[in-house]
């Protein structure tokens, strides 16, 4: 019976490190995890510039095209050959 005591004692060891591996796994992962989460509360407050920045590239190429729209009909009325030219989209 001792020898069955010793066999379990060794497999109980056995699992208590496959435990203590797990464990520390699991630690690795929360670690990075947690850093990740940081990043991402971190994230939207650094695109903000770029967000701007295309902002204002956007509102500049609308004004842009309505500038070339006027001139577009501008043309269309003096009699141009422009008929034949898709027109721009009222959307933009």
């Amino acid at each position: 019976s001792s020898q069955q005591a010793l066999e379990q004692a060794r497999a109980v060891a056995e699992e208590l490190e496959d435990l203590k591996a797990m464990a520390k796994g699991l630690e690795e992962e929360n670690s990075e995890l947690r850093r990740q989460a940081r990043q991402l509360v971190r994230g939207p407050a650094s695109l903000l510039p770029q967000n701007q920045q295309l902002l204002a590239e956007c509102h500049g190429l609308r004004e842009q095209i309505q500038v070339l729209a006027a001139e577009m009909a501008d043309l269309e009325v003096r009699g141009g050959s422009c008929a034949a030219w898709p027109r721009p989209s009222a959307s933009l």
